[in-house]
């Protein structure tokens, strides 16, 4: 579990999970107590686990606006719609270093949450992909060492600082998005969660 307790994101927030270290309980007790918008089930790693992390995602809906499924394993391809209920998000586990997906880009066939990943790779996966919400851990990791995004990659803020580089990596990855047409599928998402 991520560390969340100096936070209060009621309704608003996104509770994140260690997926190498998943514990359930864990985590129904975190999203209990904070309430988030979104938060995410157990990767699907295995096919023959989804019916088991389905359950966990119900339970998790109780205290969370949304849940969404993280699938990873190939034989899910192309039943993504077929085994997956609507009540849930799907996120396209963005590949890293850390992880990724194995799960094709053209199952993905309704709004996902990109997780994980460079600004620059999640905005080009928006053109193969209907994105309803994204990850932004990496640019925040990535100014504790002084870094920031420049709109292209991740290099040494020219003045330093950890604020500094949060405040200019966020305005590049803004320009990155300016011309993004949010599809009309995710309007309706947004309109039916508030």
């Amino acid at each position: 579990m991520r560390d969340v307790k100096t936070f209060d994101f009621k309704g608003v927030g996104f509770l994140d999970i260690d997926w190498k270290k998943y514990q359930f309980n864990k985590h129904l007790e975190v999203a209990e107590r904070h309430r988030p918008k979104i938060t995410m089930a157990r990767d699907v790693e295995c096919i023959f686990q989804l019916d088991s992390i389905l359950k966990e995602a119900e339970q998790l809906l109780a205290y969370s606006s949304q849940v969404a499924i993280v699938p990873k394993d190939p034989n899910l391809n192309g039943r993504l719609t077929e085994l997956i209920p609507k009540e849930f998000i799907l996120a396209y586990s963005v590949p890293t270093r850390y992880g990724g997906t194995e799960v094709s880009i053209e199952s993905f066939e309704r709004p996902v949450h990109l997780l994980g990943g460079r600004p620059d790779t999640q905005r080009d996966l928006a053109d193969k992909l209907v994105v309803y919400s994204l990850d932004c851990n990496r640019f925040t990791y990535d100014a504790r060492f002084g870094d920031y995004f420049d709109g292209e990659t991740f290099r040494p803020h020219p003045e330093g600082g950890y604020e500094n580089c949060l405040k200019d990596s966020i305005n590049n990855i803004n320009a990155l998005w300016k011309n993004y047409e949010v599809h009309e599928s995710v309007r309706e998402m947004y309109q039916a969660a508030i």
